[in-house]
C-alpha cells in the first residue's frame, strides 16, 4: 500500500513549480524584451554620428576694432566646448533637468518610477503630466529622433540613450546638450542665451542668471522674463532650491540669488556697432563666396575693414548734408493732421513714425502763438517749437522754387498737424496760459522743453571712405536711412560722374606728353559727331570763356570746353583705356560726351579710382573683408596674402619692423599720377573746391555736377585717406538752380575729412622719383616772377618752362593763325 505524500514533499513540489514558473516567465520576459529591443531597435540612427556634430552656428561680422556689427543665423547659436562652460552653469542644468546624470546609465529608473506615480495623481486631477527624460534621453530625442509623442518613440529614445552612454563620456553628452537646447529668444545653446537674455558671456553670469537659464528648457515662453516675470522668478528659485538640495550651492548663496530681481538686456541697444549698409554689403559678398548654408549656419567669424569711429562720422555727416540740402528747398508740410483733439495722446501713439525718422519723435500741434507753437507728444508730455527752429521752413513750391521765409509760426504750422521733432536742450514758456497748457503753482505758463522741426529728406546720397594704399573700405553709408531703403547707393547706384570724370581725361593727356602748363584754349567749339548728326556745341557751366590758359586751370575751374579740346586731341581710345584701367567704367562707350562724365559709375568705383591717384598709380579694389575664420578658428580667407618673413621673429627692444613686399600692380606712370594729384590739390586751393581750403589740410579732389544738376559729387583724398560723396534723387531729377558739387557734396566731404583727420599728423603728398618741381605762375604756367603769385609745379625733367611767356590771359580771342606765335618752348604747345 502506497504511503500518503508527506507535507514536506508537497512543499518541495510547490517550490519547484514556483521556481520553474519564475524561470519560465523570466525567460519569456527576456525573450519579449529581446524581441522588443529587436523590433524597436530596427533602423535606429547610428549614435556615432554625434562625434561629427556640427550644429548650425551663428555667423558674426566684426568691425576692424573687434566690435560686433551683425549676426546671421537660422539658429542663433555659439558653440562652446564643455571646458569653457562654467561649473555653476552646468550644475544649474543638471539640478534642474537630471539630478542623477553622472550616476545613471542613460535612463533614471528611480526617476521613471517617481514620474509614473506622479502622473497617476496628475491624471486623476486632469493636470499636465510630467516626464522623466534624462539629459541623455533629451540628446537622443533632439539629435536623432523627432518630437512625436508616442510609446514607440519613447522606447527608441531609451534604447538610443543607453547606446549613447556606452559610446560617449558624460561630459561629451553634456556638451552636446548645452549647445543644442533651445532656450527662447531665438537662443540655441547656453552661450547664445546668456548674450540674448543678459548681454553677458557665460563666465559673467551670476548664479541667479544661470539658474534662470536652467529653468527654461521645458517651456521658455511660460517663463518669459517680461511677459511672465513672476513665473520666471518662481521657476528660477525652484532651480536654486534643487541646487541647494544637491549640495551644489550653500544656503546663503541660494537665498541671495533668490532675492535678486529678474532683469534682462537688449543686445541690439548695447552691443552692436551700427553700420547697416556696410554689413549688408559684406553679407552679399559672403553669400556669393560660400552660399546660404555657410552664411546662416557655418559659424563664420568675419573681420571687416570698417573703422567704427570713421563709420559714425560718415553716417552722421551724410545725414546732416542731406538735411541741409533738403532744408534749402523748403517745408513740404505735416505728415498728417488730426481732425479732433479728443484723447490726442492715444491718437498720436497709434500713428507709426515714418521710416527714416530714427530718434525723431512724432508730435501734434496743440496751440499756435505769434512766434512759437506748443506741441504734445505720445507720452503726454508737451514742448515748444520756437520761431528760430521754424525759419528754415519756407513753403516748398517746386524743386526750383520755394516761398518766402516764414514770419510767424502760423506760416508753417496749423492746429492738429502731426510733425517730427527733435529736442534741442532748451526750455521756453508759452506766450500765455491757454487751455491745456501746463501751468505752475502761481497759474503762470510753465517752461517747457524746446524742440526743432524736422523733415525726412527726399534726396538721397552715399559716402565711401577707404585706405588708398590697400583699398580697405573704412566707412560707407548708402543712404539717409537703411530703414527707408536697403538700396546701397554707394555700391549699387549707377550715376553720371559729370565733371568728377575730368581728371582721367587730363591724366591721359599728361601720359601723352602734355604738362600742367600746356596752354589749352577755353573758347567756344563745335564738334562734328558724324554724318547726318547735328554739331555738338558744349558749353562751360558758367557760360564764360577764359581764352588760352594752362592745362591745370581746366581741372581747377572745371572747364568743359578745355576738356573737350583735349579729348579731340587725344582721341577717345586712350581716354577709354585710362578710364577702364582705373575702374571708373567697365566698358566706356566711344562718345565725345563721355569726356564730361556722361557715363555711369558707382560712388565706390569712382572713389577707388581717385584712391589710385592718391597712392601713386597702383591698382587696388574696394575691400570690405580683412579675414574670415571658420567655426574651428581656421583662417579660410585673408585679403592680404603677402608673406612676411620677419613677422614671426622673437620680440625684443631691437626688433625691427619687417619689410613687406609691395605686390600691387602699377597701372599708370607715377610722374603723371603725381602731376594729377598736384592739380587736384589746386582744385581745393583755388578752384571749385576752394571752400575746403579753410580746413588747412593737404587735400585734393574734384567736384562733379551733371546736366541740370541731376547728380552732384565731390571725390578726393589726403595722402592716406580717400573719400567720395554723391548726392542726388533716386529717380533722377534736378537738384535745383545753383546746386552743384561744390555746394551740395563738397561740404559733406569737408566735414568728414575734418573729423576723420582731427588730431592726426597728416603728411604732405609724397613726391615720387623723376619729378622736377619748378615755381611757376598758376595763371599762365610761366616761370614765376619775383613778388607774384606762384606755385610749385611738377614736371618731367626736360619739360620745365625754360623762359617766361607773355600773360596769355590778356591777349583776347585767339585765332588758329596765331597759335604758333603763342607757343613757347617748354609750355608743351597750345590746343
Amino acid at each position: 500500500m502506497a504511503l500518503p505524500p508527506t507535507k514536506n514533499g508537497s512543499d518541495m513540489r510547490l517550490f519547484a513549480w514556483l521556481i520553474s514558473s519564475f524561470v519560465f516567465l523570466l525567460v519569456l520576459g527576456f525573450a519579449g524584451l529581446f524581441a522588443a529591443i529587436q523590433y524597436f531597435g530596427r533602423d535606429l540612427p547610428e549614435v556615432r554620428q554625434l562625434e561629427n556634430y556640427e550644429p548650425p552656428v551663428t555667423t558674426r561680422l566684426y568691425a576692424a576694432n573687434g566690435g560686433l556689427m551683425a549676426e546671421y543665423a537660422v539658429e542663433n547659436r555659439v558653440f562652446l566646448p564643455i571646458e569653457a562652460i562654467p561649473e555653476h552653469v552646468t550644475q544649474a542644468f543638471i539640478s534642474a533637468e537630471d539630478q542623477n546624470f553622472y550616476e545613471h546609465p542613460g535612463i533614471d529608473v528611480g526617476g521613471i518610477v517617481r514620474a509614473a506615480y506622479t502622473n497617476v495623481r496628475y491624471w486623476a486631477s486632469d493636470r499636465r503630466l510630467v516626464g522623466a527624460s534624462t539629459i541623455t534621453q533629451q540628446v537622443a530625442k533632439n539629435f536623432l529622433l523627432t518630437n512625436e509623442v508616442s510609446l514607440e518613440r519613447k522606447i527608441r529614445e531609451i534604447l538610443l540613450a543607453l547606446r549613447i552612454e556606452r559610446a560617449f563620456e558624460k561630459n561629451e553628452i553634456l556638451e552636446l546638450y548645452l549647445n543644442e537646447i533651445y532656450l527662447g529668444r531665438n537662443s540655441y545653446g547656453v552661450a547664445a542665451a546668456a548674450m540674448n537674455y543678459f548681454n553677458k558671456s557665460l563666465p559673467e553670469l551670476t548664479l541667479a542668471e544661470a539658474a534662470y537659464l536652467a529653468a527654461l528648457p521645458k517651456a521658455p515662453n511660460n517663463y518669459h522674463p517680461i511677459l511672465e516675470t513672476e513665473a520666471g522668478i518662481a521657476r528660477r528659485n525652484y532651480v536654486l532650491q534643487r541646487m541647494l538640495e544637491d549640495g551644489a550651492i550653500a544656503a546663503d548663496e541660494a537665498d541671495e540669488a533668490a532675492a535678486q530681481p529678474l532683469v534682462v538686456f537688449d543686445r541690439q541697444e548695447t552691443e552692436f556697432v551700427r553700420a547697416d549698409y556696410f554689413a549688408e554689403e559684406v553679407r552679399r559678398e559672403l553669400q556669393q563666396l560660400y552660399g546660404d548654408e555657410a552664411l546662416y549656419g557655418g559659424g563664420l567669424s568675419v573681420r571687416t575693414t570698417m573703422e567704427p569711429r570713421l563709420q559714425e562720422v560718415a553716417q552722421r555727416v551724410l545725414r546732416e548734408g542731406l538735411i541741409a540740402y533738403d532744408r534749402r528747398h523748403g517745408w513740404r508740410g505735416p505728415l498728417q493732421t488730426l481732425t479732433t483733439f479728443d484723447n490726442w495722446p492715444d491718437q498720436l501713439a497709434a500713428i507709426e513714425a515714418p521710416a527714416g525718422a530714427g530718434a525723431w519723435r512724432l508730435a501734434v500741434v496743440l496751440e499756435i502763438y505769434e512766434d512759437t507753437a506748443r506741441v504734445g507728444l505720445a507720452d503726454r508730455s508737451q514742448g515748444m517749437i520756437p520761431m528760430e527752429a521754424l525759419r528754415w521752413a519756407r513753403p516748398w513750391r517746386s524743386q526750383q522754387r520755394v516761398g518766402p521765409e516764414p514770419r510767424t509760426a502760423a506760416d508753417v504750422l496749423a492746429l492738429g498737424d502731426i510733425v517730427l521733432v527733435e529736442p534741442d536742450g532748451g526750455t521756453l514758456a508759452p506766450d500765455e496760459a491757454t487751455e491745456g497748457a501746463p501751468v505752475d503753482d502761481a497759474g503762470q505758463p510753465e517752461a517747457l522743453p524746446t524742440y526743432g522741426l524736422r523733415q525726412i529728406p527726399a534726396v538721397q546720397g552715399a559716402i565711401v571712405a577707404m585706405d588708398p594704399h590697400t583699398g580697405r573700405v573704412l566707412a560707407m553709408s548708402g543712404g539717409f536711412s537703411y530703414e527707408m531703403s536697403e538700396f546701397n547707393r554707394a555700391t549699387q547706384a549707377l550715376r553720371q560722374p559729370g565733371s568728377a570724370f575730368k581728371p582721367f581725361v587730363y591724366l591721359t593727356a599728361l601720359d601723352h606728353g602734355f604738362t600742367p602748363s600746356t596752354i589749352i584754349l577755353d573758347t567756344p567749339i563745335a564738334v562734328e559727331q558724324g554724318a547726318g548728326m547735328e554739331l555738338w556745341r558744349p558749353a562751360n557751366y558758367s557760360h564764360d570763356y577764359l581764352g588760352p590758359v594752362p592745362l591745370r586751370v581746366g581741372v581747377e575751374k572745371s572747364r568743359n570746353i578745355m576738356t573737350v579740346r583735349l579729348l579731340l586731341e587725344l582721341g577717345l581710345e586712350p581716354v577709354r583705356d585710362v578710364a577702364q584701367t582705373f575702374g571708373v567704367y567697365e566698358d566706356m562707350p566711344l562718345l565725345y560726351s563721355m569726356a564730361l562724365g556722361a557715363g555711369e559709375t558707382t560712388p565706390a568705383s569712382l572713389t577707388n579710382a581717385y584712391a589710385m591717384i592718391a597712392n601713386g598709380g597702383y591698382r587696388i579694389r574696394p575691400l570690405f573683408i580683412d579675414r574670415i575664420q571658420d567655426r574651428h578658428g581656421r583662417t579660410v580667407f585673408r585679403s592680404d596674402r603677402r608673406l612676411c618673413e620677419g613677422c614671426r621673429g622673437p620680440a625684443g627692444p631691437l626688433l625691427q619692423a619687417p619689410e613687406l613686399p609691395d605686390d600691387r600692380e602699377p597701372v599708370a606712370d607715377p610722374v603723371s599720377v603725381y602731376q594729377m594729384a598736384s592739380i587736384l590739390q589746386g582744385v581745393v586751393q583755388r578752384g571749385t573746391g576752394a571752400r575746403l581750403a579753410r580746413l588747412g589740410l593737404p587735400l585734393a579732389g574734384k567736384t562733379g555736377t551733371t546736366n541740370e544738376a541731376f547728380d552732384t559729387w565731390f571725390v578726393g583724398f589726403s595722402p592716406d585717406l580717400a573719400a567720395g560723396v554723391f548726392i542726388g534723387f533716386d529717380e533722377p531729377r534736378t537738384l535745383g538752380p545753383r546746386e552743384t558739387g561744390s555746394s551740395v557734396a563738397a561740404p559733406v566731404f569737408g566735414a568728414f575729412m575734418e573729423e576723420a583727420l582731427d588730431g592726426q599728423d597728416v603728411p604732405p603728398f609724397r613726391v615720387p622719383p623723376g619729378v622736377s618741381l619748378v615755381r611757376v605762375d598758376p595763371r599762365s604756367g610761366a616761370l614765376a616772377r619775383p613778388g607774384e603769385p606762384s606755385i610749385l609745379e611738377a614736371y618731367r625733367p626736360g619739360t620745365e618752362p625754360l623762359s617766361t611767356i607773355a600773360d596769355l590771359q590778356g591777349l583776347g580771342p585767339v585765332t588758329p593763325g596765331e597759335v604758333q606765335e603763342l607757343t613757347t618752348q617748354g609750355t608743351g604747345g597750345l590746343y
